[in-house]
């Protein structure tokens, strides 16, 4: 059994976070199990980021309402 915990963030990136975690521990006690992992996926962390607010926008990609008139 394994205790956890995570503070910051929602759900899935808490998951995530989780995940790498582990990963990583296990690669710390054995580091033969690098290439199982790798090949499942849980090596490579989650790269995706919340996109920036743009200036003159109402948020990253959502402008105000345009009237021609």
């Amino acid at each position: 059994d394994i205790n956890v915990n995570v503070s910051g963030g929602g759900p899935s990136g808490q998951a995530g976070a989780i995940k790498h975690g582990i990963t990583k521990a296990l690669l710390a006690i054995d580091p033969e199990l690098r290439a199982v992992l790798k090949k499942a996926g849980f090596i490579t962390r989650d790269s995706r980021i919340k996109e920036r607010k743009k200036y003159g926008k109402k948020g990253a990609r959502a402008s105000f309402q345009f009237s021609k008139r």
